[in-house]
């Protein structure tokens, strides 16, 4: 049997209209929709049978809401920290997709590449987001004790970010690791001085790894 660990999940928000567009949000505030207000419905009810111990938030209303209904369920306050926030992507936001590909083609490929860009030109680096995001994470998840559970809300690309930061990827290596779907979750347990990565894009509650070596 493993000894009692604190464990961290990362969840990204519900869907909102401008993901249903394929919209850059960054940090503009945008509202969940219909579907991502349902969305965080069904996570709440499964995450709260994890009996989370603490619930922190990116301040911008699509985490924050999505947040809220896991709250609703637990009784935990939540949190607000802006260092969880989305990366934020200047001049880029608020555009589709398919806009930044035809108005700033090299850009938008150095980006998808996982080269240090900054987007619109005067975004935030990936690794500054994943900097921010695992100095959050950290200053939360360090005051649980062990067996304890830390759940926080954030945006994909912080997630992302903060994830690999924390798991210690070698910044060229980022582009291996998929974002996450709306509402779903990774899972991080602490191993020793690390954090261990037990799920990525999950939509359903974890079960115990067993004869992982067998």
């Amino acid at each position: 049997m493993r000894p009692a660990v604190r464990r961290v999940l990362l969840l990204r928000h519900g869907q909102t209209s401008w993901n249903a567009q394929d919209r850059f949000q960054g940090q503009t505030d945008v509202d969940l929709n219909d579907v991502g207000r349902r969305q965080a419905s069904r996570a709440a009810r499964l995450l709260a049978g994890l009996r989370p111990h603490a619930l922190v938030s990116s301040d911008l209303r699509r985490a924050r809401d999505t947040a809220a209904a896991l709250a609703a369920l637990t009784g935990l306050e939540v949190v607000p920290d802006k260092r969880l926030r989305e990366t934020y992507a200047g001049s880029w936001q608020g555009m589709t997709a398919a806009e930044i590909d035809a108005t700033h083609p090299e850009q938008r490929e150095a980006w998808r590449s996982g080269r240090d860009v900054r987007p619109g030109g005067d975004g935030e680096l990936r690794w500054e987001v994943g900097d921010r995001v695992a100095t959050a994470v950290r200053e939360h998840a360090g005051v649980l004790q062990p067996g304890q559970l830390l759940v926080a809300v954030s945006h994909g690309g912080a997630v992302s970010s903060g994830l690999q930061t924390l798991l210690g990827v070698p910044r060229e290596a980022w582009p291996v690791v998929s974002g996450l779907n709306n509402c779903h979750w990774s899972l991080l347990r602490e191993h020793g001085e690390r954090w261990v990565l037990e799920e990525h894009n999950a939509g359903s509650l974890p079960q115990e790894v067993v004869g992982d070596e067998a």
